[in-house]
């Protein structure tokens, strides 16, 4: 199984969280890592959404199909984003775009059992790999990757 756990692209401020659009640079960071992943992670693909606009915005960047999933809201637990994305026993590539600190604790939990509180920067993903249990190391991190790395084409 591919994870790519996606945190949203830079949003307006607002107080109505759930609201909160992306900001134009918000929209480039989207196309730009939406772009990269296209071109690197394997299909079948399925893409999972909070339902924040920002979220959403954020993953239309992929023109592709997705499911808005309320287990991934604000406010969401690590261990809930990982059993909605089917880890580590999930088949082919699931797209997680949601939220700190979730995103980044789920990844602190895949990678090494706790949810520890590691920061993803807006628009950036995490891509880890579940291999056979057989495997020394079970996970293995495939890429991490902020959208400010990555030019505009």
């Amino acid at each position: 199984m591919e994870l790519i756990l996606w945190r949203h692209a830079e949003a307006e401020d607002g107080s109505d969280d759930l609201a909160r659009a992306l900001t134009p640079r918000g929209r480039r960071q989207a196309a730009r890592m939406a772009q990269w992943l296209k071109s690197h992670a394997p299909g079948p693909w399925q893409v999972l959404v909070s339902p924040a606009s920002r979220t959403v915005e954020t993953a239309s960047a992929l023109h592709l199909p997705f499911f808005v999933r309320d287990e991934l809201k604000p406010g969401a637990q690590a261990r809930e984003v990982l059993a909605v994305a089917g880890w580590p026993d999930g088949q082919g590539t699931v797209v997680v775009v949601g939220h700190q600190p979730t995103l980044g604790e789920a990844t602190a939990l895949a990678l090494t059992g706790m949810a520890l509180p590691w920061s993803l920067r807006k628009g950036a993903m995490v891509w880890l790999t579940a291999r056979d249990q057989e495997h020394l190391i079970p996970v293995q991190l495939r890429a991490s990757l902020s959208p400010d790395l990555l030019t505009e084409s």
